[in-house]
């Protein structure tokens, strides 16, 4: 696996924090993984919907009380 990339959408309203992810996904290069931080609730569900839609790999690697941190995977 080659380089994390980290992005923190905490606090960032949706769909902004949608549209961050799409535009950081572009960026990323074979093998790179970015980890994104979300509040829990809506953020986290609409992310997660879209990532699944793209055909992107992801899992949820820690989480507290208010929000998650995903690593999605880019195995291009």
């Amino acid at each position: 696996m080659g380089v994390l990339k980290l992005l923190d959408l905490k606090f960032i309203p949706c769909p902004l924090n949608v549209v961050k992810v799409k535009l950081a996904l572009e960026k990323l290069h074979a093998h790179q993984a970015l980890i994104i931080e979300l509040d829990k609730g809506e953020p986290e569900e609409m992310v997660q919907k879209t990532l699944k839609e793209m055909g992107y790999l992801f899992k949820q690697i820690e989480e507290d009380k208010n929000s998650i941190k995903i690593k999605i995977f880019n195995e291009d």
